[in-house]
């Protein structure tokens, strides 16, 4: 007489899935914190590229809105200081209502061919209660950011 084979038992599913959703997450997981941990250090370059120009067109504009115009003057690029003297700068901006706050909207900085240089968008609120937008050229001249503009 013979027997049957045993029956072999069917293998355990459960066990299978839970380990391939494990596996799964984890590789999820570690996958979001690369691209988190990425794109800081993107964010963080960027920043950092773009902070020397916005602090040049914030202090150029704290000075324009305190009045003083020699530290503003000071703030100019080679060019625009060669084409006007402090006492005609000083004679523009008196001419223009005061600026009482401005708002930075936009900040591009760009290299062409080796000119490194960008604009500045800024929201201007004056005196007389008129907002204007204005873009603000600015250049990098031996290491440091000038308004150009």
């Amino acid at each position: 007489m013979t027997y049957p084979p045993a029956p072999v038992p069917p293998p355990n599913n459960r066990r299978t899935l839970r380990i391939v959703l494990i596996v799964v997450g984890v590789v999820l997981a570690l996958c979001c914190a690369g691209a988190a941990i990425g794109g800081w250090f993107i964010y963080d370059t960027v920043r950092d590229g773009v902070a020397p120009a916005r602090n040049a067109t914030v202090s150029y504009l704290d000075a324009v809105r305190d009045g003083d115009h020699q530290r503003a003057y000071d703030q100019l690029c080679e060019e625009r200081r060669g084409r006007l003297t402090l006492a005609e700068f000083s004679q523009q901006r008196e001419a223009q209502p005061k600026l009482v706050a401005y708002e930075i909207t936009g900040l591009h900085v760009s290299n062409n061919n080796g000119r490194v240089g960008g604009t500045a968008t800024v929201r201007l609120e004056t005196e007389i209660g008129a907002d204007t937008t204005q873009i603000i050229s600015l250049v990098r001249e031996n290491g440091d950011w000038r308004v150009c503009s």
